[in-house]
């Protein structure tokens, strides 16, 4: 039972459903694990082994009961350091909030409490979610970055100190850690998951994603945290795609798949392109090589002016007082914020609108894009946390991506691929990414 922590989310629940082990030997060995090996990664920011002993105990006799159990029941999950949590602290990454304790949970850690999830700690954040780093190493390899904005939870999953671990993008703070690190992320479709209660930066792009160390896994988290919000303007009162049906379903007809061509393909890495060509190869009866129309490489500065102008709009005000505090990189990006024309940013809605345009239409055709979830390997330095160019468009137009594990690069570290599908297709991306697997598998045995 020493090696618990190994075992992925769905393992553990139906362990603990079927008796083979309590959640408390499952907190208990995940805890050792975080003991032995966190004081060389970082990857928490708040952590009570009390707490989440507790949490386990009550869960274990719920379930010695008789009553009913959760999908997730007595599953550890590692939360991002801007979700709010009634019984810990969330201080954003930044010592201006140290103290801050919520009073409440947010919508989508009450959802995890409600499958039966142990809210094992806080997982270390970027300051304010954006691009100063925290001094997270990545698992793999010390001094190299594990990604950001969601280093913690990234680097948590990925050195199994937890199953499952939630983090947020408005960026590329899921699919890059999550390709850093070796481990399965998904940002979903924009408005599937509430971000009530959340550290709130930018209406239009910030969302919810997750981490897993399978595709099963991912989809399962994943469903649980879906659903309609009051509390959160951009979910809706309809239904909603179930990722764990999409994972079990059998295509009807063999995807196809698009090999997205940008303008911005010159910042990967040679093993990035390498491997990617090889896929594309071994893709060849499903896929197509597709052009970006050159106009849409401005979307990565409509980006920036949407991004940083709502930063300012959400932050500056609570951040005046405290100006000593901040790092460089949120004092320079509250600065540009001022200088945009007033105009920049209508311009960027009006092209991120004609972008979703030209998505919709182009997923008509194709089951989903194949893409690079980063350049290349996560760098050798703990200064900076990598580049989310090849993040960034599908974050501003809302469309899920998702970053498998699947190439190594030429020192040995891990790089994700990562797929997009149609917005709220959610399930149907899952549903093709575990075909993919599939083949990648019989091309490999």
């Amino acid at each position: 039972m020493s090696e618990l922590f190994a075992l992925p989310a769905m393992a553990s629940a139906d362990g603990i459903r079927r008796g083979l082990f309590s959640s408390v030997e499952l907190v208990q060995s995940c805890l050792d694990r975080i003991s032995k090996t966190d004081h060389q990664i970082g990857a928490w920011a708040f952590l009570d082994p009390d707490l989440a002993l507790g949490q386990a105990r009550t869960l274990d006799e719920r379930r010695s009961r008789g009553l009913a159990v959760g999908p997730l029941h007595g599953v550890p999950v590692g939360i991002k350091d801007i979700f709010d949590t009634a019984d810990m602290p969330t201080a954003y990454g930044s010592p201006i909030y140290s103290r801050r304790r919520p009073g409440s949970d947010c919508t989508a850690v009450s959802r995890l409490r409600e499958a039966g999830a142990v809210i094992m700690g806080k997982t270390v954040t970027t300051e304010f979610a954006f691009m100063a780093p925290a001094q997270t190493q990545n698992p793999h390899r010390a001094g190299h970055t594990p990604g950001g904005s969601s280093s913690g939870s990234a680097a948590a999953v990925a050195a199994q100190h937890v199953p499952l671990a939630v983090g947020s993008q408005s960026n590329g703070s899921v699919i890059r850690p999550a390709s850093f690190c070796g481990v399965y992320g998904l940002k979903p479709s924009y408005g599937l998951i509430s971000r009530s209660g959340v550290l709130h930066t930018s209406d239009r792009l910030d969302q919810v994603g997750v981490f897993a160390r399978s595709l099963e896994d991912t989809a399962l988290v994943t469903d649980q945290l879906t659903g309609f919000d009051n509390g959160d303007g951009a979910t809706e009162a309809t239904p909603k795609p179930v990722l764990t049906d999409g994972y079990h379903e059998t295509v009807p007809v063999e995807p196809r798949l698009a090999f997205l061509s940008t303008g911005y393909d010159h910042r990967l890495c040679d093993d990035t392109r390498s491997g990617l060509d090889e896929l594309r190869k071994a893709l060849e009866p499903y896929s197509e090589l597709v052009d970006l129309p050159e106009s849409y490489v401005n979307l990565i500065e409509h980006h920036k002016v949407i991004y940083e102008s709502d930063i300012r709009a959400s932050l500056a005000d609570s951040l005046s007082a405290h100006s000593d505090a901040i790092s460089p990189q949120m004092t320079d990006a509250l600065a540009r914020a001022e200088t945009y024309p007033a105009q920049a940013y209508s311009s960027a809605q009006s092209a991120t609108a004609l972008a979703k345009g030209f998505f919709a239409e182009l997923f008509h055709d194709y089951d989903a894009i194949i893409a690079a979830s980063t350049p290349g390997e996560a760098p050798a330095t703990l200064e900076q946390t990598g580049d989310p160019v090849f993040c960034t468009i599908w974050t501003l137009i809302g469309l899920p991506c998702l970053s498998l594990p699947i190439l190594v690069g030429a020192t040995g570290l891990p790089i994700g691929v990562q797929l997009i599908g149609g917005r709220e297709e959610d399930a149907r991306l899952m549903r093709t990414a575990h075909w993919l697997e599939q083949q990648i598998s019989d091309s490999n045995s």
